[in-house]
């Protein structure tokens, strides 16, 4: 027989598991800071604005949502996916390693569990390498 608070209880989504909006922004920032400072992510640099913070806000509610948080980048963005959202950008097979690269170190430095990092720096390597019509090696 379920307790009620079985029979209530949600599922943990990935979300949950790296640890909230606070662990998304943390290690969304991580990647920007490397992206802006190393000058071995300086092709990727060049494709964004002067100023990081609004892509640092998008990413993080994209993130957020992609991972099964608040979905609030979905419902202000209707029938807006990630490959839609960066058309007509020239991603080059370069830049879209210097992502992967960057966003696999942000993120392996800044989720606590080693094994979901690991997972997730994969996951969003093979969107990178994706829009770029690159496969993953």
């Amino acid at each position: 027989m379920q307790t009620s608070t079985q029979a209530t209880a949600q599922p943990r989504t990935a979300y949950d598991l790296v640890g909230g909006r606070s662990v998304v922004r943390d290690f969304v920032d991580r990647f920007y800071d490397l992206m802006a400072a190393d000058p071995a992510y300086a092709e990727l640099r060049a494709l964004h604005a002067p100023d990081l913070a609004p892509m640092r806000a998008s990413l993080t509610d994209f993130l957020s949502a992609w991972l099964g948080g608040p979905r609030d980048w979905f419902d202000e963005r209707p029938g807006v996916c990630m490959m839609s959202a960066h058309r007509g950008v020239a991603m080059s097979e370069a830049a879209a390693r210097q992502w992967a690269e960057a966003m696999t170190r942000a993120v392996t430095e800044r989720v606590p569990d080693k094994g979901l990092a690991d997972k997730l720096a994969e996951a969003l390597s093979s969107m990178a390498l994706g829009m770029a019509g690159v496969e993953a090696a």
